[in-house]
């Protein structure tokens, strides 16, 4: 998936994607790259730039404690980022991945989600897939893909689906990096960090740039082909009882066109769901 370098792998692409003009270093001469450099990411940690040039280049492992939190100050992490870096650098000894079984969603969970009517909800697993959703849930996603992640690269309607379509796509990429850190050697994700990345160059780019960020809140516009434009805030919770799988629930401005919207979309869903419910 990444080369095995993985620690000096992050370290470099995110010295790289640090933006000098905010970090008040007076710039001396052209920068062949952008970024910062090896002896200012020293610099700025406290350290040698030997010893640094030696972490980036997979000769020295096992930074200290203090150390790597020096380093995730001068890189400008966050704290997603910053994790990520001390299981980078402190990895867990590797065991044989055993043979994951296919992702299930609670059943209490799912009669749960259906008792809300006005909040879309979906269950996400591990790698982005759609679990799971209830009746409004459904049907906001409404197409075919049932991960979000092909639905994004690959899928083109994920560009008319998400009008801010850059920032849709670095924020679940980043995601995607949080999730591999907790099993780096799990073939599922291998396979599909490897299809992606040969069939979108988007993928590819920003998969490159190494962010690192969990899903939490946020607010996102969607354009759905049903009821138009609709603008929803999410908090992102974790599922105790099945470890890497995310409860998203989506949420209106009350009194706003989202609002509405969102209720002409229930009725669509509720209108298209009524003939099954008739006894034959």
């Amino acid at each position: 998936m990444d080369s095995d370098n993985a620690l000096g792998t992050f370290l470099r692409a995110r010295r790289e994607a640090v933006d000098v003009a905010t970090t008040g270093i007076v710039h001396a001469g052209r920068r062949r790259t952008p970024g910062l450099r090896r002896e200012e990411v020293a610099a700025r940690a406290g350290v040698s730039t030997d010893y640094y040039v030696r972490l980036e280049q997979g000769r020295e492992r096992g930074p200290s404690e203090q150390v790597v939190d020096a380093l995730a100050r001068a890189l400008r992490l966050g704290d997603d980022a910053a994790e990520h870096l001390r299981r980078l650098a402190r990895p867990a000894p590797r065991r044989r991945s055993p043979v994951r079984r296919a992702e299930r969603v609670s059943p209490l969970l799912v009669q749960m989600m259906q008792s809300w009517d006005r909040q879309p909800a979906v269950v996400l697993g591990r790698y982005m897939d759609i679990l799971a959703a209830n009746t409004l849930g459904a049907a906001l996603f409404d197409g075919p893909e049932r991960n979000l992640l092909r639905l994004l690269f690959l899928d083109p309607a994920g560009r008319t689906f998400y009008p801010d379509w850059e920032q849709a796509a670095r924020n679940t990429v980043a995601s995607l990096r949080s999730c591999a850190g907790d099993d780096p050697g799990d073939p599922a994700l291998a396979s599909l960090v490897g299809e992606l990345s040969l069939r979108s160059q988007d993928f590819a780019r920003l998969w490159a740039r190494h962010e690192v960020r969990r899903k939490s809140t946020e607010a996102k516009r969607f354009r759905h082909r049903a009821v138009g434009e609709l603008v929803l805030s999410y908090e992102s919770l974790t599922v105790n009882s099945a470890p890497g799988q995310q409860l998203v629930v989506y949420q209106a401005e009350p009194g706003s066109a989202t609002e509405q919207a969102l209720c002409l979309l229930g009725s669509l869903a509720a209108d298209r769901a009524e003939p099954e419910d008739e006894p034959r």
